[in-house]
C-alpha cells in the first residue's frame, strides 16, 4: 500500500504501556474517614511505605493506583514498563493513516458522520464495554464508539494465521470501522436487543450477519478509497481476501479443535467473509450490503 506521507487521524488514543483497571467503582464514602485515620496511624504509615516501595520496584506509578482506588468510574489505569519499537511506532502511524482514510470515505458517504476513536493498547485495556486483554483481538465498543487494537495482533496474523501484508491489517481496521457504521445506522442496537429473547443458536446467526455486513462495509471503504486515492497496489486485494479467509469461524475452529461446529459460528465461514468483503469492494454500493435480508450468505 502507498500510505507513507499521508494524513494521520487526530482521533487516536495511544494507551500503549498502560494497563486497564481491574474493576471497581471507587471506595464507599462512608469508609473514607476511618480509612484515613488508619492510614495516618503508625501502622498505616508503615503500610503506605511498603506499598510505595513495592510499587516502585514493580515499575508501577503508586499515585495512579491510589487515585484509581479512591476515585469512582471505571477504576484506575496503571503504568507498566513498556518500550515501543520502531516497528510498533511505524504500525501505529499506519493505523492512524488508515483511520484517516476511512474518515474521508465515510464522511462522503454518510451525512453527519461521527468519526470513531482508535485506541492503541498493549496487553490489556479498559473500555465502556468492559476490560479486555490482547487475546480478545481487535474489537469495537458501541458504548464509547471506539476501536481497540493491540498491535501485537498484526504479528499474530502474520505468524499464526498466515495472513501477512499491510492491506490485511487495513482490512482489520476497516472491519471495526464497519461496526461503527452499524452503530450509527442503529443496526447494532437492533441486534443486541434480541439477546435473551431468542435462543443462543438463533442469536449466533444474527451475529454472523452483523459480522459479514462489517466485512462488506470494509470492502465498500476499500472501493471508494482506491477510486479516490489509489492507495492500493498489486496484490493488496488478495491480502485482504486472505485475511478474511484466515479468520473464518470454520477455519479457526478446525485449527483449534480439529472439528467444526456451525451452530456456534459468530463471524461466518471463510468463504462467506471473503464473499461479502469482495462484494463491497466490487460494488461500493451500500444498498447491496443487507446481510440480514439475504437468503444465502
Amino acid at each position: 500500500m502507498k500510505w507513507e506521507g499521508r494524513r494521520r487521524s487526530s482521533n487516536v488514543e495511544d494507551r500503549r504501556g498502560q494497563r486497564g483497571p481491574s474493576g471497581g467503582g471507587g471506595i464507599n464514602p462512608m469508609l473514607l474517614a476511618p480509612l484515613l485515620r488508619m492510614l495516618f496511624s503508625k501502622t498505616g504509615l508503615v503500610i503506605v511505605a511498603v506499598f510505595i516501595g513495592g510499587s516502585i520496584l514493580l515499575g508501577v506509578n503508586p499515585l495512579s493506583l491510589i487515585g484509581g482506588f479512591l476515585g469512582g468510574g471505571q477504576g484506575f489505569t496503571t503504568e507498566v514498563n513498556y518500550q515501543s519499537s520502531p516497528e510498533d511506532d511505524r504500525l501505529a502511524e499506519f493505523c492512524s493513516v488508515i483511520l484517516a482514510d476511512t474518515e474521508i470515505v465515510w464522511n462522503q458517504l454518510i451525512e453527519n458522520y461521527r468519526e470513531p476513536t482508535l485506541v492503541l493498547f498493549s496487553g490489556s485495556v479498559s473500555s465502556a464495554c468492559g476490560n479486555a486483554s490482547a487475546a480478545t483481538g481487535p474489537f469495537y465498543c458501541p458504548a464509547d464508539e471506539k476501536l481497540y487494537i493491540d498491535l501485537s495482533f498484526f504479528q499474530e496474523m502474520e505468524q499464526r494465521l498466515n495472513a501477512p501484508g499491510d492491506f490485511a491489517q487495513a482490512y482489520v481496521i476497516a472491519h471495526e470501522v464497519g461496526h461503527h457504521i452499524q452503530k450509527i445506522m442503529g443496526i447494532t442496537d437492533e441486534v443486541q436487543q434480541l439477546r435473551g429473547k431468542i435462543s443462543d443458536r438463533e442469536y449466533n446467526q444474527y451475529s454472523v450477519r452483523l459480522e459479514l455486513q462489517a466485512d462488506f462495509l470494509a470492502g465498500v471503504w476499500a472501493h471508494h478509497s482506491q477510486r479516490a486515492s489509489g492507495m492500493m497496489e498489486a496484490g493488496d486485494l488478495e491480502e485482504g481476501l486472505n485475511a478474511a479467509n484466515a479468520i473464518g469461524d470454520d477455519r479457526l475452529q478446525k485449527q483449534a479443535t480439529g472439528r467444526v461446529v456451525p451452530d456456534s459460528f459468530t463471524h461466518g465461514t471463510s468463504a462467506q467473509r471473503m464473499r461479502w468483503f469482495k462484494k463491497g469492494f466490487d460494488t461500493g454500493d451500500l444498498s447491496q450490503g443487507d446481510t440480514f435480508s439475504a437468503e444465502t450468505l
